[in-house]
């Protein structure tokens, strides 16, 4: 096989609200942290060990919209992208690098009553947008490099 492929498929919970970035254009950008855990048994203790990876989620325009009045912390959902890194510079001109996940999918997964930690969470299952809903994000411009 000649081509590449790019894609992650993650399900976890969300560490934090959407934060949202509007541009002058009209376009947006959300991010949020994605809490992914793996739990297993050590062999030589006997003892359960749960490890929590983060992932940096961004999701772009409508998507990006929908996931701000929809989801709210601690919320489950499944996320469908790509690994994008970053590179910038921070206040001293040091180089540092952002790895991050470019949604293209994702989907609710936090059904009515489930996270009733907070009156947003209880009025968003309320609303007209049903619990797992599958919505794709807008194309970002970028061409997808798969063959076929």
């Amino acid at each position: 096989m000649s081509g590449t492929l790019n894609k992650v498929m993650l399900i976890g919970h969300l560490g934090d609200e959407v934060k949202m970035h509007y541009f002058e254009g009209g376009g947006c950008i959300g991010r949020f942290p994605l809490a992914t855990n793996e739990t297993y048994v050590n062999k030589q203790t006997n003892e359960r060990v749960s490890n929590t990876e983060w992932h940096n989620i961004v999701v772009r325009n409508k998507a990006a919209e929908i996931c701000e009045k929809y989801l709210s912390k601690g919320d489950k959902v499944y996320i469908e992208g790509r690994i994008k890194t970053r590179k910038w510079q921070d206040d001293k001109g040091m180089d540092r690098f952002s790895t991050e996940i470019q949604c293209k999918d994702f989907t609710f997964l936090t059904t009515k009553g489930e996270n009733i930690s907070s009156e947003v969470a209880s009025q968003k299952t309320q609303s007209s947008v049903p619990n797992n809903q599958n919505v794709e994000s807008e194309p970002s411009g970028e061409e997808d490099d798969l063959p076929f």
